[in-house]
């Protein structure tokens, strides 16, 4: 489980770098400008919980040792 979760973090980091390099910072609010900010926010959503669920699994883990 620990593999599968470090590879969706790794995708959700790609695909913010990829959409990074989709942004036009002369007009950030036109065009595939915004699809690319939707973007790095729904990759950085999935970071932020997949994050999470790795931090409850940690926890879950060990308190199933006790």
């Amino acid at each position: 489980m620990k593999i599968f979760t470090n590879i969706l973090v790794f995708l959700a980091v790609a695909l913010i770098v990829f959409n990074i390099t989709l942004l036009d910072f002369r007009n950030p609010f036109k065009g595939d400008s915004v699809v690319a900010f939707i973007g790095i926010a729904a990759a950085f959503c999935a970071v932020l919980i997949l994050l999470i669920f790795k931090i409850s699994k940690r926890i879950e883990e060990k308190t199933n040792e006790k």
